[in-house]
Formats: structure tokens, C-alpha cells, sequence
């Protein structure tokens, strides 16, 4: 899968948030987008997905040549795009299990094997260290802001998207958990080629992490690109690296 944007236009509420993005992400590459608070990152990710409070104003998000502007959310996800949210909600009565064999049998085109699947989820609480318990429980219901970001990234896992969007994963993670996210991230790349975007403020989760491609966001454009030194930049000078 290859996704391309092009002099993408964003509002939120009447203001312009996305000023003019040109990106492009091909199958089995890693993008980092980074940048300070309010620079777009997170509407960049809705709007790929298709959030509808969101309007596009001009420009064009394509997935192999083919415009998915018009697409509701549903329908890019099954084309293989995965957004893991920055702050994943809690739902009360809707079964964890449930919901991800749902949402597997809705991508799919076979029958989900369900044996397999709970042997994929049963591998990734482990390879995640998160409780046992996660099975049995209700989507995301009483779970620490670290747990629910694990079990974002164990949906991944278990839906083996071709393209990866996560909205800042290491946000609300300790030391420790950084590092098992970013291991688990690293190895379902090498396993399926997808491709990755990654958001993040901070280096850290990068530490244990190679990315091909680092781009600076702010104030909705892209002011800086590069490879790893990027961030070693951002480490010494901030966001402003033009001073």
C-alpha cells in the first residue's frame, strides 16, 4: 500500500488547522511526524481516517492512485489503514474479545479462524506483558492510560493492517513499557512490511527504534525533513531549528 498526500487543506470549526501537507508513505517505510502541541498531528491522523467533524478543503489523500477523500471511515479501514488513538475510550459492556473479532471478520473476507485469533491475542498479552485478565474484559473499561495503549497496539497486531498510524503511543507509558511498545511496533513491522506513521513530542520511544524518515510539524506544514539526525536536532535545539 502506498499513501500519498497532496497539498492537503484542513478546517476544524471554521480555522484552518492543516495548511498544505505533501507526504507520502510507501509499503514497509517508517515515517516519524513530530512537532510541539497544536501543530496538526493529531488532525493529520483523523483526517486520514476520515473523521467527520473534519472538513477538507482542497487537496487530496490517495491510497495507490485512488482518492479515498470520500470514503467513510469504515471503508478505509478495509482497505487496510489503522489509526491507534492518542487517548482510546472506555465501553462498558462491549466485550474486548467482541469487539476485535468483529472488527477482524469485518476486514476479512474469509471466516475469522477463531482459534487463531485468540492464539494471535493470547501471543501479543504476552509479547506486551499485560495481564491475562484483558481477555474477559470490557473495551478499554477500567484500564490505566498505559494499558489502553497496549491494547491499541495489540488490536494491530491481531488485524495486521498494511498501513499503521499511531497517535502518540508512548504518551501515559513508563520507562519500562516504552520499550516493550516500541519492540512490539519494530517486530510487527519486520513481520507484515507495513507501512508506519508515528507521532510523537518526544525521542525517547525512538531510542529503541529506527525510523527511515523524521518530519517536523508547525502550525500545519511540514517545516523540516530528514532521517534519525532530525531528532537528535530536535534533542538539542527544540522545534526550532532554523535558530
Amino acid at each position: 500500500m502506498q499513501l500519498d498526500i497532496k497539498d492537503l487543506h484542513v478546517e476544524a470549526e471554521d480555522k484552518e488547522i492543516i495548511r498544505g501537507i505533501n507526504l507520502s508513505i510507501k509499503q514497509g517505510e517508517f515515517h516519524v511526524i513530530m512537532g510541539p502541541n497544536g501543530s496538526g498531528k493529531t488532525t493529520l491522523c483523523k483526517t486520514i481516517m476520515g473523521y467527520p467533524k473534519l472538513k477538507v478543503k482542497s487537496g487530496d489523500i490517495r491510497v495507490d492512485g485512488s482518492s479515498i477523500l470520500k470514503l467513510p471511515t469504515d471503508k478505509r479501514a478495509k482497505l487496510g489503514i489503522f489509526l491507534e488513538f492518542q487517548n482510546p475510550i472506555e465501553v462498558e459492556g462491549l466485550g474486548f474479545v467482541n469487539f476485535l473479532n468483529t472488527a477482524k471478520a469485518a476486514m476479512s473476507d474469509t471466516p475469522v479462524q477463531f482459534k487463531e485469533f485468540m492464539e494471535d491475542i493470547k501471543n501479543s498479552v504476552k509479547e506486551l506483558h499485560m495481564k491475562e485478565d484483558i481477555v474477559g474484559r470490557s473495551l478499554n473499561y477500567g484500564l490505566s492510560g498505559g494499558e489502553k495503549k497496549k491494547t491499541e497496539i495489540l488490536q494491530m497486531q491481531v488485524l495486521k493492517p498494511k498501513l499503521v498510524i499511531l497517535d502518540e503511543p508512548d504518551s501515559g507509558l513508563d520507562v519500562d513499557a516504552v520499550k516493550v511498545v516500541a519492540n512490539a511496533i519494530t517486530e510487527f513491522q519486520k513481520k507484515t512490511n507495513a507501512g508506519i506513521i508515528l507521532i510523537t513530542h518526544y525521542s525517547r520511544i525512538l531510542n529503541y527504534m529506527n525510523p527511515q524518515f523524521v518530519h517536523v510539524l508547525h502550525e500545519g506544514k511540514i517545516e523540516k525533513e530528514g532521517g534519525r539526525e532530525l531528532v537528535e536536532d530536535i534533542e538539542k535545539k527544540g522545534y526550532r531549528l532554523s535558530e
